[in-house]
């Protein structure tokens, strides 16, 4: 749903009303229905109502998500909210995904690093677990973003593109940021997808996914588990299918679930297992959602 609310408020400064703006801006009356319906206007008329009454589109326009999680995310994400859902969701789930991947900064330095933007770290810590922890904040920014939008490889190159540019990784000629892998590699002593044959795979498993007639939590951790699998880039491959697992629950209005670093070993052998044994994956996707859940009652929500 689309809320008018910011062009109300102009129009009423102005004295005008709706109708107004068909003389006034030449919109066609079949628009100006659109806007008392609460219907999505084209990005051109947006922006030709931001440059009449001389102020940014969204200042204007404002998309609601008849999903409460996804709004609160998307309203305190825009308001700057220190100390919400959205605050703790980036520090807990870029903590505990960092981690689960080898980044040496705990918690309290993660924590200290979104909410001052300084750095408390002292020796041996990589460059790289900071960029990364930086580039893990922007990446779920992106994902609330984005959220309601069909999955594609687009957003999921792009997840990778936010994470891994200006790495150490990004320097390496054979190492294609935001782009599938160009060199084989091995997870835990498992072969994956080689990668003359990810394109392919990562087409069918998206095509698949996507005719669903409705999705559920288990469909998402199924994707999880199958993009694992693949593997499909040369490095990141857990963090950008934390994400995306993000992304999709809160399309779906499923209660995202939060893996935790104290359950690493769990998660990574449900994965290794999961053609096998689907319950162990399972059980420790749910387990986060109740994790997710405490944090949503913290809060008062869910």
């Amino acid at each position: 749903m689309i809320s008018y609310k910011g062009l109300e408020k102009k129009l009423k400064e102005r004295g005008i009303g709706r109708s107004d703006l068909t003389r006034l801006l030449g919109l066609s009356s079949r628009t100006v229905a659109k806007i008392g319906k609460g219907e999505k206007l084209a990005r051109a008329v947006t922006e030709k109502l931001a440059a009449f009454f001389a102020c940014s589109p969204d200042d204007l326009v404002r998309e609601i998500s008849d999903n409460p999680i996804l709004q609160v995310l998307r309203e305190e994400k825009e308001a700057k909210i220190s100390g919400g859902l959205y605050h703790e969701l980036q520090v807990r789930m870029t903590y505990n995904s960092n981690h689960i991947e080898g980044s040496r900064l705990t918690e309290d330095q993660t924590r200290l690093i979104y909410e001052t933007n300084t750095l408390n770290i002292g020796d041996g810590v990589p460059v790289d677990d900071v960029l990364e922890t930086v580039h893990h904040f922007r990446a779920i920014d992106y994902v609330i973003e984005c959220a309601e939008e069909p999955l594609s490889e687009e957003i999921i190159k792009k997840l990778h593109f936010i994470l891994k540019h200006d790495t150490r990784d990004s320097t390496l000629d054979w190492f294609a940021v935001g782009e599938y892998k160009k060199r084989p590699n091995v997870v835990g002593g498992r072969e994956t997808a080689k990668p003359k044959d990810v394109p392919a795979r990562m087409k069918e498993l998206l095509a698949g996914y996507n005719a669903k007639p409705e999705i559920t939590v288990e469909d998402v951790i199924a994707f999880h588990a199958a993009f694992e699998k693949i593997h499909p880039f040369q490095d990141g491959n857990g963090r950008v299918g934390r994400l995306i697992a993000l992304k999709e629950c809160l399309r779906y209005r499923i209660v995202p679930f939060l893996i935790e670093d104290g359950k690493k070993a769990f998660y990574y052998r449900g994965l290794a297992e999961w053609d096998n044994e689907k319950g162990w994956l399972t059980d420790t996707c749910l387990d986060g959602q109740d994790t997710f859940r405490r944090l949503l009652a913290t809060f008062e929500l869910g």
